[in-house]
């Protein structure tokens, strides 16, 4: 594990201005930078960068966070390579804490494996490109598929000689160990004889390096270029413990900026439909490499956006075969469209022989909802035949039965009726008995289902009081992150009575910092909050009080838990806004908060205690209601208001 000197150190050098500067174009708005998102299009900046806070808030989104975040965002790193990749910018020599025999042996099992995979995709790719029968053979093919140089560097495209120990030889003259090489699939041994011999896996074929999320190297995939019908078209490494097929997608590495900025990804078969979809301009795509669709790789489309779009050659029998896959992304809860291409045709194939252009307007022109897909592709064979298109409408709800949401099966269920010319009555009893048998298939939404439909509604002024309490709370949260750790000047009204014995209120001033004012009368009234987060968030600040008698943003903004640090980054940066729009150019004038501090202080306080107060009379009186024949206790209720008229004379009196 990276030791926590090390974070810290990347924590206090890395400039969130000079990270997002190498992403986004940033230009000076005032004491911040602002610039265009770079999660979605637009032509007016929503993007704001704080030096001074080192945090940023991208208002389109409501995405923000600091260094780190803003890499795991959109860069979709974990927070482990967030670290090494700043480290590695800021030239900070990473320290790993102690480890076991056991955990250091793992992770140099693994280390080892990603080293021999990152050597054989450069000797590769050299190959290709620099030796004349890698040019001859290799190259030459690549660019009869209408690869272009630049794309094949893209993506790291490569040759294995048609020799039987090539690489394996050069690898191990190098230094590799064959332990590694054998680990990996990319050599073969095998025992016998004498001594073992070793092979070349992928001799004689050219190479698809598969990437990870972070851009290393997992395994490849190789195809063969003789018409050996022994030999498999295509080869992959084997499972190993850096290489999962099922959890993998071919191109995401490429693919993902553009499939979050696009909000969509195109879903296709094969590694070169991949390639040739991003040399005509449309980048947000990825291949499940000729396997089935699996859970994994959906979650991992996922992690980017909610919307699929699954591209099917035009080969009647393989989208049958591949309709599975549609059940399977409904059940994760996302939206699927589906484009078939025309008889005989690919993604491939049709992008090569059509304008960019064109094929971005036919993506679009024939991206079908899967009720309409699966109607238009097994509707000609059940149309004359009742039972088959009572097994087709079946199948519709059996699909529409997966999808999480209710609102949504819903809407699909009216779909259904509509194209189907049956009644919903019909559909909706079906999706009922299909959710009531407990199918496996359906099982996350049976159990949704068992909840009651329509909860009854809350009344009103008790919907009002807990949006009160929860604003009120969250004014507390910001003042702490905005002001805590100043020290103010503050008023305090104390009970007192004047000379003919009737209780007045008496000015009293004292003066401390924002923080230990909140502190000292939230833990007299033994006020908790009712928000987990910003039950968390406090507990995190009072924490830092004890510790250091300071509140460090810094350490708040960089918590690994997100719920706080997306917290905090969102007030802090809410006062930005100001900047963003311009306000003082077009006269508008907010007032500094810093003026009026203790009012604010003394407010929040007093209000917070105004409504605790009324959430108690009202809880007094509900009990004596639930209780029949019993009133409330009318001394306390009074003792309550009372104390409430005194909060508000306070409240009329703060200046």
């Amino acid at each position: 594990m990276i030791t926590k000197q090390t974070i810290d150190q990347v924590f206090e050098t890395a400039r969130v201005e000079e990270v997002i500067g190498e992403f986004v174009q940033l230009k000076k708005a005032g004491s911040n930078f602002k610039g265009l998102s770079p999660f979605v299009d637009e032509k007016t900046p929503s993007f704001m960068v704080s030096p001074v806070k080192q945090i940023w808030k991208d208002f389109s989104t409501g995405k923000g966070g600091n260094a780190i975040t803003f890499l795991m965002e959109h860069e979709h790193f974990s927070y482990p390579e967030a670290i090494r990749w700043l480290a590695k910018k800021y030239n900070i020599e990473i320290e790993e804490s102690e480890q076991t025999d056991e955990q250091k042996k793992q992770i140099n099992e693994r280390e080892s494996m990603f080293l021999v995979s990152k050597y054989a995709k450069d000797y590769f790719h050299d190959i290709l490109m620099n030796t004349q029968k890698g040019r001859a053979i290799g190259l030459s093919y690549f660019k009869e598929r209408g690869f272009r140089e630049d794309t094949i560097e893209k993506f790291d495209l490569g040759y294995c000689k048609d020799q039987w120990d090539d690489f394996t030889k050069t690898a191990l003259q190098k230094g590799y160990d064959l332990k590694y090489l054998k680990a990996t699939g990319l050599t073969i041994v095998k025992e016998g004889g004498e001594r073992d011999r070793m092979f070349d896996r992928f001799k004689g074929r050219v190479m698809f390096p598969i990437h990870s999320m972070s851009g290393r190297i997992l395994g490849f995939g190789g195809r063969i270029l003789t018409n050996d019908k022994k030999a498999a078209k295509y080869l992959n490494s084997p499972e190993s413990e850096i290489y999962h097929k099922s959890k993998i997608l071919y191109g995401i590495y490429h693919a993902k900026k553009e499939i979050a900025k696009q909000d969509n990804c195109f879903l296709v078969e094969g590694y070169t439909d991949v390639i040739s979809f991003h040399q005509s301009g449309i980048e947000n795509v990825v291949a499940s490499s000729g396997t089935a669709l699996t859970p994994d790789q959906i979650r991992l489309v996922n992690r980017l956006t909610n919307n699929i779009t699954v591209l099917f050659d035009g080969d009647a029998a393989g989208i049958r075969a591949s309709i599975r896959g549609i059940d399977l992304i409904l059940e994760q809860g996302m939206n699927v469209k589906v484009v078939t291409f025309p008889e005989g045709e690919d993604p491939d194939s049709y992008a090569k022989a059509n304008s960019d252009a064109d094929l971005k307007a036919y993506l679009e022109k024939n991206a079908q909802d899967f009720i309409n897909f699966k109607v238009s592709l097994l509707m000609e064979d059940a149309q004359n035949d009742p039972v088959k298109k009572a097994g087709l409408i079946r199948g519709i709800v059996t699909s529409i039965a997966k999808i999480p949401d209710g609102i949504q099966r819903e809407v699909y269920i009216q779909e259904c009726a509509r194209i189907m010319d049956i009644s919903e009555r019909v559909l909706f009893s079906e999706l009922a008995q299909l959710i009531n048998k407990g199918q496996k298939e359906v099982q996350k939404t049976t159990q949704q289902n068992k909840q009651p439909q329509l909860q009854p509604l809350a009344k009103k002024k008790e919907e009002t009081k807990v949006n009160s309490l929860l604003l009120l709370e969250k004014e507390v949260i910001r003042i702490l992150l905005l002001y805590g750790n100043e020290e103010v000047a503050f008023v305090n009204w104390v009970h007192a009575f004047n000379k003919f014995g009737k209780p007045i209120l008496e000015k009293e001033e004292y003066t401390n910092t924002v923080s230990n004012e909140l502190y000292l009368n939230l833990q007299e009234d033994e006020i908790e909050f009712t928000n987990e987060v910003f039950q968390l968030v406090y507990h995190e600040i009072i924490h830092q009080l004890n510790q250091d008698e300071k509140i460090s943003i810094e350490r708040l903004v960089g918590n690994e838990n997100p719920s706080i640090s997306s917290l905090v980054t969102n007030i802090l940066m809410d006062e930005e806004k100001y900047t963003l729009s311009d306000w003082e150019r077009k006269e508008v004038f907010v007032t500094e908060t810093a003026k009026i501090l203790p009012k604010l202080v003394t407010d929040a306080i007093l209000n917070l205690r105004r409504v605790l107060i009324e959430t108690k009379i009202n809880a007094i009186i509900k009990e004596a209601q639930e209780e029949e024949g019993q009133t409330p206790d009318f001394e306390e209720v009074t003792n309550y208001i009372e104390l409430k008229k005194l909060l508000y004379e306070k409240l009329n009196r703060v200046v």
